[in-house]
């Protein structure tokens, strides 16, 4: 694949997994699930494993995937992203499966990501808590001779995971990176409580940990990191999620304004209509080619990757929050209604638009990180 081309091969994977979802990930199944405990269907979950192999695209083979690459896996998320597909896949397929392989020794790999990559388990990434709310890295809660008390919150599907790694730092060097640290969501000392989201199509948790007895992921002396790197996949996982979703709205608007007459006439043929749709048609693209560039950069281990990967948050979260915005507009007055789908990808857009980090902070990531980019 070029930096915006898909080849053959993956165009087959994004019609199977579109197929799959269009099937199996329908609006009216995802309203029922609004309502459901777990927030997502079991057996159309685990079907991504059983019947697409998705469930670890980009694991090795040695370690229970599918041995593809990044490209592959946000192709998978962009599908998603489209169908709002309720399910623990970024948590466990994306988050969990990223800390474990660039953390991890070879013998957690072996241990941890087959059943990750086969679905028998759900994992997480406790992330959050109080202090870096805006500054994803200001992590200072600590684990002490591998010991955890601390609260983690915005814990994406907590409230179902059988293993949450959480991020702390190492008490022996309170001022280095945060590192990874491996816990049982059964240990006696986890209390999982579920938050209240406007986006209830991708639950949250709050997770106490008191006394928790917890493994390091990897060499907990090593003086590397691979935070930031863990953050810069997350990134572009989310926006390549993101503009799925902003798609699927243009489509919507389109549609509707194709549909509906006002004045003799569809109202796709009047110009505010047309300009609007084109603007936002505009906007995604722009957005889909960040997203796509920045996974590309995964693929190709490019040193660059921090920059492009802010590049494609910040376009994601503007062209998604837009698509839901003018959609909700286009709709006009059914647009404001529960009936009408729209608000579902609006609260996705909003609650993904907060999710590691505002346009505002990656714009200035962006700029900070400028010099990581080839002139010339």
């Amino acid at each position: 694949m070029t930096a915006y081309a898909f080849t053959d091969e993956q165009l087959q994977l994004r019609e199977s997994v579109r197929r799959y979802l269009n099937d199996h990930g329908t609006v009216l199944r995802t309203r029922e699930l609004m309502d459901d405990p777990e927030g997502f269907d079991q057996p159309s979950f685990q079907g991504l494993f059983n019947e697409l192999g998705v469930g670890g695209v980009h694991v090795p083979e040695e370690f229970g995937g599918a041995g593809l690459g990044y490209v592959e896996l946000c192709i998978v998320l962009e599908e998603m992203g489209r169908s709002l597909f309720p399910s623990p896949y970024l948590s466990s397929s994306v988050l969990a499966a990223n800390a474990v392989l660039l953390a991890g020794t070879l013998e957690q790999k072996a241990d941890l990501l087959p059943p990750i990559a086969s679905g028998g388990q759900v994992a997480t990434v406790a992330l959050y808590e109080e202090s870096n709310l805006t500054d994803i890295g200001n992590v200072t809660q600590c684990v002490v001779d591998n010991s955890f008390t601390g609260v983690k919150s915005f814990v994406t599907d907590g409230h179902v995971a059988d293993q949450i790694i959480l991020v702390a730092k190492h008490a022996a060097n309170p001022n280095g990176k945060p590192k990874f640290w491996l816990s049982r969501s059964d240990d006696p000392g986890i209390t999982c409580t579920s938050m209240t989201s406007i986006d209830t199509t991708r639950r949250i948790s709050r997770v106490s940990f008191e006394n928790v007895k917890v493994e390091p992921l990897g060499d907990v002396e090593a003086d590397f990191s691979v935070f930031d790197q863990f953050i810069d996949f997350a990134l572009v996982a989310l926006a390549n999620e993101m503009v799925g979703g902003a798609q699927w709205l243009l489509e919507s608007c389109v549609d509707y304004a194709n549909n509906r007459v006002q004045f003799g006439r569809p109202i796709s043929s009047m110009q505010a209509i047309k300009h609007k749709c084109a603007d936002l048609l505009l906007e995604i693209e722009l957005a889909k080619s960040g997203a796509y560039r920045a996974a590309q950069a995964i693929a190709d281990d490019d040193p660059a990757l921090p920059v492009y990967a802010s590049i494609a948050k910040a376009a994601a979260n503007d062209a998604y929050m837009l698509a839901a915005a003018d959609a909700i507009q286009i709709h006009g007055g059914i647009g404001f209604t529960w009936d009408n789908d729209t608000h579902l990808w609006f609260k996705r857009a909003k609650s993904s638009q907060v999710l590691l980090g505002t346009s505002e902070i990656h714009r200035d990531q962006m700029l900070e990180r400028v010099d990581l980019l080839e002139v010339g």
